[in-house]
């Protein structure tokens, strides 16, 4: 794998093409962290009641080591992964988009998310990344890896100390080291995915014990890109569905959902007269809806 260094370091050099796996480096310019306890309880443990296969065993009910991170069952059948546009995605990302996805709105309640849910000094990796990570400014962590399909993006991205390009739906497996991460993040991306199940085994892989995947979503997308089971589902669906990709994987905690839709209160908090108008009219869109689902590796950890 070529490494480089990150183009904001003193020697500059032309980001890799999108399509060639890359890694760069940067030095960190966050604050310090703040000072946590170190006494862990676990909570939330898991037992699963099929073999690798989805088959029942006798002994199924007690997880072992080696069966931990196992693929139990797919979620999607073969027409449910197709998409509208099979051009290679390598080719549909070439083209750098320097732009926000998701409301102003949305990215707060993300970045609240982390800053609740990431500790300081985590090694965290932001799977299917651009330009911004969307972390707490103010928290310092120990090292953040973007992974995404353009390098140009990437490397525009202030947060990263490192990024490598690869497209997870042509070889779902990550060149990382198992263990080797506290916190994995997954921002408005995952309707993208067409072997979620293979991805989701590689995440729970490079997860330390206890470590967190943080999945979080919107109904933007590019349509033409997300897979069928996505498009047609509806918020509610899409929730389950990313459930089940947690789910189908041994080893994680219950997923956690979290919503903060449109047509609640704080949604519609500072909103005028005339904004109502305008939506029913067509001419203002409404909030966009926050989704977000979380499990752990093996355990939740609670630090006090």
């Amino acid at each position: 794998m070529f490494i480089a260094p990150h183009p904001h370091h003193h020697h500059r050099h032309r980001p890799c093409p999108p399509s060639s796996p890359t890694t760069a480096h940067k030095r960190s310019t966050s604050l310090s962290p703040a000072k946590f306890k170190s006494l862990i309880r676990i909570t939330n443990t898991v037992t699963t009641p099929d073999d690798a296969n989805g088959n029942k065993t006798a002994a199924s009910n007690q997880p072992t080591p080696s069966s931990a991170g196992r693929i139990k069952r797919l979620v999607l059948s073969p027409e449910s992964r197709t998409k509208l546009n099979a051009l290679p995605d390598r080719d549909f990302y070439s083209f750098p988009r320097f732009v926000k996805h998701v409301d102003d709105g949305f990215l707060a309640t993300l970045t609240d998310l982390y800053r609740d849910r990431v500790r300081p000094g985590s090694e965290v990796l932001d799977l299917m990344s651009s330009w911004v990570s969307h972390l707490p400014e103010e928290v310092a962590y120990k090292r953040v890896v973007g992974h995404g399909m353009n390098a140009r993006e990437l490397a525009r991205n202030p947060r990263l100390d490192y990024f490598f390009v690869k497209d997870l739906n042509r070889e779902p497996r990550l060149e990382l080291a198992s263990g080797s991460f506290d916190a994995m993040l997954c921002t408005v991306s995952v309707q993208y995915l067409q072997q979620p199940e293979e991805v989701f085994a590689e995440v729970f892989r490079a997860l330390r014990p206890g470590g967190v995947f943080i999945v979080s979503f919107s109904n933007r997308l590019f349509y033409e890109k997300a897979i069928t089971a996505w498009r047609d589902g509806t918020g509610y669906g899409r929730v389950q569905l990313v459930v089940q990709y947690f789910q189908c994987i041994e080893g994680f905690t219950e997923p956690e959902i979290i919503r903060k839709l449109p047509g609640s209160s704080a949604a519609r908090e500072g909103k005028s007269p005339l904004d109502w108008i305008f939506r029913l009219l067509g001419l203002l869109s409404g909030p966009d809806p926050f989704y977000a689902v979380i499990a752990h590796k093996n355990f939740k950890p609670v630090y006090e």
